[in-house]
């Protein structure tokens, strides 16, 4: 068993910075990779980007390059994304997600808001 819980979302003008947190517990020395998606209104949840749980290597949805960063810190247990250059069309709701086995985690998401 592996608990998510995201935390840093909010609102923020477009070209702004958010970063979002992502602390695991329970069985996380199973775990080998991690990571962010994002779900906007009536669309479909898609992958922003991933890594693995040693550090390297990282993933990014095209839509990320550039602008996303993701990274971990083992000893906090903790994933996070560094989101710069903020755009309208970012503002979704931000999962965080591991898999162990077949079974698939997700955390409870947090609002990330681009508006002016």
């Amino acid at each position: 068993q592996v608990q998510l819980v995201e935390s840093g979302g909010g609102l923020v003008q477009p070209g702004g910075s958010l970063r979002l947190s992502c602390a695991a517990s329970g069985s996380i020395l199973s775990i080998n990779t991690m990571a962010w998606y994002r779900q906007a209104p009536k669309k479909e949840r898609d992958i922003v980007a991933a890594i693995s749980w040693s550090g390297s290597p990282t993933y990014y949805a095209d839509s990320a390059k550039g602008r996303f960063t993701i990274s971990r810190e083992i000893v906090k247990k903790t994933m996070y994304l560094q989101m710069n250059s903020l755009k309208p069309e970012d503002t979704a709701v931000y999962y965080c997600n591991t898999n162990l086995g077949a079974n698939v985690y997700w955390g409870q998401g947090t609002q990330v808001t681009v508006s002016s």
